[in-house]
């Protein structure tokens, strides 16, 4: 990963205060940003993205009293959360303040909050001194960008600016856990697990898969996400020409891709080997199922999706 560039930050910077639209990196995926505050400004975003009303946005903070500032509660798991998992791949969805335009939380009384590990997203938000609304900077149930270049090719001129810092570290969306109820809930696993939140909060539940068109209380509920253009399946086709990502055996007769053992470095490498995929015009790809385990539900998540299987059961 490069150093931020000050310039691109500076410039970057202005134009998320002005209302514009710019594409930046964490470590987990780009997003597609804007000025938090700003509800003409977040109204682009869902614009550009094609995404529904009822899909609420993420919102960045440069720090833990940033994001405190914007709850309306801040209960002591919160405390305990962001100060074990931030800066990180960790959204907490919680009570919101009225300054967070309802167009950013789907008509909710709740935000996700997330202060992100990446040194430009850092550098970016410190800069701007605003929070920054911003879900993954692609097409609407479409490929998570882990590259300007996935950004470019997804959203082109939707974008106002693209932050190019290099590739996302983690590949994977953040894990969004809610406390904004009665119980702790594991709305999106990702790679910090739940086994791991557990650690410090104690027991959280798994919420239940959507059964309407109602607001979603976190981003990537949908049955169908995540997804290449190319169809993604667990059963080997008989016929076509496609893929084969495996883990423990090849494939005889298929283009095999030799995917890592360990679910870090599968998720560091999963979309970017997706989008090269797509380039090449296959039939379809397959995949070698995941181990069922705490680890790796963030992987299954995203890849049962990006099927257009439905949501799996969190694994806790």
């Amino acid at each position: 990963m490069t150093s931020p560039n000050k310039a691109a930050i500076a410039e970057a910077a202005r134009l998320i205060r002005a209302g514009s639209l710019v594409a930046f990196p964490t470590e987990t995926v780009y997003g597609l940003g804007a000025n938090a505050l700003d509800a003409a400004a977040v109204a682009r975003i869902f614009a550009a993205k094609g995404r529904p009303a009822s899909s609420p946005l993420i919102v960045h903070v440069a720090s833990l009293e940033a994001a405190r500032a914007l709850a309306a509660e801040w209960p002591d798991a919160a405390e305990l959360l962001a100060r074990k998992f931030w800066p990180g791949p960790l959204t907490l969805v919680l009570a919101k303040k009225p300054v967070i335009p309802y167009i950013v939380t789907a008509d909710l009384a709740t935000v996700g909050l997330r202060v992100p590990a990446n040194p430009w997203a850092l550098a970016l938000l410190k800069q701007a001194q605003v929070p920054i609304a911003a879900p993954s900077a692609n097409r609407f149930m479409h490929l998570s960008p882990t590259t300007a270049a996935h950004v470019r090719a997804s959203l082109g001129d939707s974008v106002d600016y693209i932050l190019d810092g290099g590739a996302t570290q983690v590949g994977i969306e953040s894990t969004v856990v809610s406390l904004a109820g009665s119980r702790p809930l594991l709305l999106r696993p990702g790679m910090i697990s739940a086994a791991a939140i557990e650690q410090v909060i104690g027991k959280i539940e798994a919420a239940q898969p959507l059964t309407s068109a109602d607001a979603h209380p976190s981003p990537g509920m949908h049955a169908r996400h995540y997804s290449p253009q190319t169809p993604l399946v667990f059963q080997i086709p008989s016929q076509g020409r496609g893929a084969y990502l495996w883990i423990t055996r090849p494939l005889e007769g298929a283009h095999n891709i030799k995917m890592p053992a360990d679910a870090a470095g599968y998720a560091a490498v999963l979309y970017e080997t997706l989008h090269k995929l797509d380039s090449e015009k296959l039939d379809w790809i397959a995949v070698e199922r995941p181990p069922d385990s705490p680890e790796w539900a963030g992987i299954l998540d995203r890849l049962t999706r990006a099927s257009g299987a439905g949501p799996r059961p969190a694994v806790s």
